[in-house]
């Protein structure tokens, strides 16, 4: 039997990156993937490729920090499948050129956390008010581990600590009613996002900071390592694990 035969499974952000590797890979296990993105096209792109590939799809274009989108992408995938099993919380964004707390920008602030944080938050609330119901639920929240030991942008580090604070709440406020949330710490991690980056907007006091706390010769993560990763918190063999963050660098920061 596959691991997540029959599930419902919200994936944010999977119009790219880890969130289109999940969301087929979810879908290659047996789920019912619903995906969402801000771009139409290319997330119709993303769920042609998951029928081409045999998987069941459902594409909502989502932006995730607008309550009134999340609620509707809820509802509608509630009105399709019935239910939801499982959320990853994956849309995120960056912000340009790891400012440092002494010099960040409001801009820069407001984005990350309307999206990494409030949009993390808007997600989990609607899916927890369906999965209460049933007393059944995995959230995965792909973090990172800028919000687990510092090394980044302020506004970025400051908006995915946030998320991992909300993993653990999130666990603890759900604790023994069915409903599990883990967040997964992608190190350096190669995708469209990251690798477009400009490097003469870097902020080299930073730079030179987190190469003084962590390998960056170390390989970096491929965003099909973290989707299985993020397959078995979705799956049941993982059913006992709650309010974990689990960092995925190949040790580049121990």
């Amino acid at each position: 039997m596959k691991r997540l035969e029959g599930k419902v499974c919200i994936i944010t952000g999977a119009n790219s990156g880890v969130g289109a590797k999940t969301a087929e890979l979810f879908a290659s296990e047996g789920a019912k993937v619903v995906i969402t993105a801000r771009r139409q096209e290319l997330l119709d792109e993303e769920a042609n490729k998951i029928r081409e590939l045999g998987g069941e799809v459902l594409a909502i274009r989502t932006d995730v920090s607008k309550e009134e989108d999340v609620i509707n992408l809820v509802k509608k995938t509630v009105e399709v499948y019935g239910t939801v099993d499982v959320l990853m919380n994956n849309a995120g964004v960056l912000e340009v050129g790891l400012k440092p707390i002494d010099r960040f920008l409001v801009e820069d602030v407001d984005r990350d956390f309307s999206i990494n944080t409030k949009g993390t938050m808007f997600c989990t609330r609607e899916v927890t008010k369906v999965m209460l119901e049933k007393g059944k639920g995995s959230i995965i929240n792909l973090d990172s581990v800028a919000g687990e030991c510092g090394c980044g942008g302020a506004a970025y580090v400051a908006s995915k600590a946030a998320v991992v604070g909300l993993t653990k709440h999130t666990a603890l406020r759900f604790a023994g009613k069915g409903i599990r949330c883990n967040s997964v710490c992608p190190g350096s991690i190669i995708t469209p996002m990251t690798m477009t980056t400009d490097p003469s907007t870097l902020d080299i006091d930073m730079i030179t900071q987190m190469r003084k706390h962590a390998d960056l010769t170390i390989r970096p993560c491929m965003p099909e390592e973290v989707a299985k990763v993020c397959l078995f918190l979705a799956s049941d063999d993982s059913m006992p694990i709650t309010g974990q963050v689990i960092v995925c660098d190949h040790g580049a920061n121990l």
